[in-house]
């Protein structure tokens, strides 16, 4: 099993495929130069982006990705306000220190090579790194692949086989589910609730007390994007020039008199998702939650009914680590990579994730918790991912902000359920899988069709 903190990472903005993944990437490049002994014989280093990184890796800053990678920088820890004057600072002298020590030539314009044509076998989401030496020799090469999330695989990983077909982590857990169906027969054989199964894995990998402590830095973490993005104006980076919309709804709302919380309930999720979003569009700090382009929905459902005077440390982790199960589900049975996938891999995937958060704290079920998981889902199958631009603003914003409203009403839905369902979440995980796949790649995240031809760049 992985750990749900795998699902919900720290990093930048504005993707997490694009832009943590790359990060991750080029920083064990790196790393393994050093582990092969080869670092000090490495004069240059190219990269080439391939499939979705290619197509789309401009308008999600993945060159800015890769410098901060090959700088030694981890997107959990980096400074995103420092980031554009260190990436600035390479492009000007036309070197780096790899891992903040060796020094190499690269010129980001030469040396990050866009590969339009070659469509990666393996994962839409290609990359290969180079290290050569004096002569022009390569010493090292590479390949690896962002697989959503934050997630990244090198080639070597990719092909070897996989029991299942599920992706295996680094600790023996008590209740090793790959399915709902095991994790609901867990909760029966133990009595227990979901997110109690999954505190008992987590406690395999660390305990408890630090599992809360990385929880609540999670929480944190997303809160403070939250705040952020309600007191930012002005035009998004990228040539859209998309305004953020974030803080004037956000003052209307608190200028207004309070009336019914149903007729405002709209308000507060669009403007905290959205705040996210736009925060994330910009470069910020947020939580994969699966994804960066997906980023809004948790927060937006966590900051609305387990925030402010209803605040409760211990709804807000129950809630996490059901959504984190929910997510882990997606990882493993299907993907939450939009190259893959398409928008339900991401947004559909925060909704999924959200209403079963959001029924969890409600006091639902195990089995109410994945009935309002699948309708998540099931409004969500056949989502696209046509980003305007390559830039995560058309339609991802909004879409998130609709989302959120999708997660709230599916929970309440599920804890009308009876019990009795015609489709399960095993089943429309399952479904949401065969769609991505025959779904044309010009609606995964190629910015080739959809919105993306029908809005003309300004």
């Amino acid at each position: 099993m992985l750990s749900v903190l795998d699902i919900f990472r720290i990093g930048i903005g504005p993707s997490s495929s694009h832009t943590v993944g790359p990060i991750r990437i080029a920083k064990r490049f790196v790393d393994s130069l050093a582990q092969h002994e080869l670092l000090k014989d490495t004069a240059r280093i190219v990269v080439e982006l391939q499939g979705s990184l290619a197509l789309t890796g401009a308008g999600h800053a993945t060159p800015k990705a890769v410098i901060l990678g090959l700088l030694g920088l981890e997107p959990e820890t980096l400074d995103s306000t420092k980031a554009d004057q260190q990436v600035e600072q390479v492009h000007a002298q036309k070197n780096l220190k790899l891992a903040g020590a060796h020094s190499v030539q690269f010129a980001p314009e030469a040396d990050i090579i866009f590969d339009y044509k070659s469509a990666p076998d393996l994962h839409p989401n290609g990359m290969t790194m180079m290290a050569l030496n004096q002569a022009g020799d390569v010493l090292r090469a590479q390949t690896y692949f962002s697989t959503g999330g934050g997630f990244i695989a090198s080639r070597q990983q990719l092909e070897k086989p996989l029991d299942n077909d599920l992706v295996k982590g680094q600790a023996d857990v008590p209740y090793d589910f790959g399915s709902a169906e095991a994790l609901l027969d867990y909760c029966g054989q133990s009595n227990a609730m979901l997110h109690e199964i999954v505190y008992a894995n987590e406690d395999a990998f660390r305990p408890r007390e630090q599992t809360d402590a990385m929880l609540d830095r999670v929480t944190e973490v997303m809160m403070d994007c939250i705040e952020r993005g309600l007191n930012r104006e002005g035009i998004l980076p990228g040539g859209l020039k998309v305004r953020r919309r974030a803080s004037a709804i956000w003052q209307k709302l608190n200028a207004a008199p309070l009336s019914n919380e149903r007729e405002q309930l709209f308000d507060w999720l669009n403007v905290y998702a959205m705040a996210v979003n736009e925060e994330n569009a910009s470069g910020g700090q947020v939580v994969t939650a699966p994804t960066n382009g997906a980023a809004g929905i948790i927060p937006a459902v966590i900051r609305h009914y387990c925030s402010g005077e209803r605040k409760n440390d211990q709804n807000v982790r129950k809630f996490l680590l059901t959504a984190g199960a929910i997510g882990l589900l997606y990882k493993q049975r299907a993907s939450i990579s939009g190259a893959e996938m398409g928008c339900q891999g991401e947004v559909g995937v925060a909704c999924s994730m959200a209403a079963g958060g959001l029924a969890a704290v409600w006091g639902a079920t195990p089995l109410q918790v994945t009935i309002a998981a699948e309708i998540g889902m099931e409004h969500n199958l056949g989502l696209t991912c046509d980003p305007v631009g390559g830039l995560v603003q058309i339609p991802c914003i909004e879409r998130n902000a609709i989302g959120a409203v999708k997660a709230v009403n599916a929970a309440r839905l599920a804890l009308h359920s009876t019990g009795i369902t015609h489709v399960s979440l095993d089943q429309v995980i399952e479904t949401m899988r065969q769609t991505g796949l025959d779904m044309s790649t010009k609606y995964k995240e190629t910015s080739q069709g959809g919105l993306a031809v029908n809005v003309v760049e300004c």
